[in-house]
């Protein structure tokens, strides 16, 4: 395998940028808009809440926003299909928002578990209408007298944080949460590229992230960088395929998202960041790797954040290296739309490799590089 290749936009990003710029004054354009249907259904919710969001004929999509507080209820049901990332977040817009919605999704997302998001968001004053319940359908409804908080998350989570912080902003006063690991700091970095006053503060073993209330965010452009996680299985497939130099271009190098690319290092890969740059206040540069022959190593629990979605394809990678891979506290992959850590180790042994699960470690015994 060589040459080079760009990966769609990053999915975390192209939602957060649909929804910021949707509370935001003034029009802003949105270039490399992962068009799945996860953002798309996105779209549409902030549509039924009065945002203009227009996808032009070059693929810009163009998003007129009504202000922090200015979105309205919703005449129907928002269907958010089988994205978790859409219906968390917007349940932290939803808060801040004097508005009654209804938020269903399709029967896997139906089944995922609300209440991580619920407790902290009931805290400042949402309330759940009808049937008390924790999985959706949910009828929830916000207000825009909400009260802050200083909430420590029970477990690692970026959509917990970032559904406090975006009703952080339309609550008067700061709202914090505290970290013991560090998580995705996408809400943190738009928000304060959009104007937002956002601070991160260490407290002990605890980190601190601060967002002052009563906020008034200014439409800029957003470019979506490539997303760390599709561009996860063309490095694996270069890595394993002999004489391979590949370089996968404008993808996203957030320190909170690269810890496939620090493990597979750890394995021996050859890959570097070339043509480091910025944008929208992330980290973006050339992916390039090698085929590389490689090692089975330990990844530990706390990497885990960092990596939650390129587990799957490292167990390929694993399955190509000398010796035993074992990664670590993957209990969250049990929670996605489906089983992913009982469903890799399951496709793995279809193919005759040695892999079974301890608890939340999956554990790979490799047999080395294809020849």
């Amino acid at each position: 395998m060589n040459g080079s290749v760009r990966m769609p936009g990053d999915k975390s990003i192209s939602h957060r940028s649909l929804m910021f710029l949707a509370l935001a004054t003034g029009t802003g354009r949105i270039s490399g808009l992962l068009e799945g249907e996860d953002v798309i259904n996105t779209a549409k919710a902030l549509r039924a809440m009065g945002a203009t969001v227009v996808r032009e004929d070059d693929g810009t999509w163009v998003v007129t926003g009504r202000g922090v507080g200015g979105l309205v209820t919703p005449d129907g049901p928002i269907d958010f299909g089988n994205s978790g990332t859409g219906v968390r977040l917007m349940m932290g817009v939803i808060a801040g928002h004097d508005m009654t919605a209804t938020l269903v999704g399709d029967a896997s997302l139906s089944r995922r578990p609300m209440k991580r998001i619920l407790d902290p968001l009931r805290q400042m004053g949402l309330e759940i209408v009808g049937e008390a319940r924790d999985t959706l359908p949910l009828t929830i409804r916000g207000s825009s007298s909400l009260v802050p908080i200083a909430y420590e998350l029970p477990v690692p989570s970026a959509q917990v944080k970032s559904a406090v912080l975006i009703a952080g902003l339309l609550t008067p006063g700061e709202t914090t949460v505290l970290e013991r690991e560090p998580t995705r700091d996408h809400t943190e970095r738009m928000l304060r590229y959009l104007g937002a006053e956002v601070r991160e503060e260490n407290r002990g073993s605890l980190t601190a992230i601060t967002v002052k209330g009563d906020a008034e965010l200014v439409a800029r452009d957003i470019v979506v960088p490539g997303d760390p996680s599709s561009a996860a299985f063309a490095v694996a497939a270069a890595l394993i395929v002999p004489g391979s130099d590949v370089t996968i271009e404008g993808v996203l190098v957030n320190p909170s998202r690269i810890g496939f690319y620090e493990t597979i290092r750890e394995m021996g890969a050859d890959v570097t960041f070339e043509n480091a740059r910025e944008s929208g206040g992330e980290p973006i540069a050339d992916v390039r790797v090698r085929s590389s022959a490689l090692k089975g190593v330990t990844v530990p629990a706390d990497r885990a954040p960092s990596m939650i979605d390129e587990y799957p394809v490292l167990a390929c990678v694993a399955a190509c290296a000398q010796g035993e891979t074992r990664m670590q506290g993957l209990s969250e992959l049990k929670v996605k739309e489906s089983d992913r850590l009982a469903a890799t180790a399951e496709g793995l042994a279809a193919c005759g490799v040695a892999a079974e699960v301890e608890g939340d470690t999956l554990i790979v015994r490799g047999s080395g590089p294809i020849a």
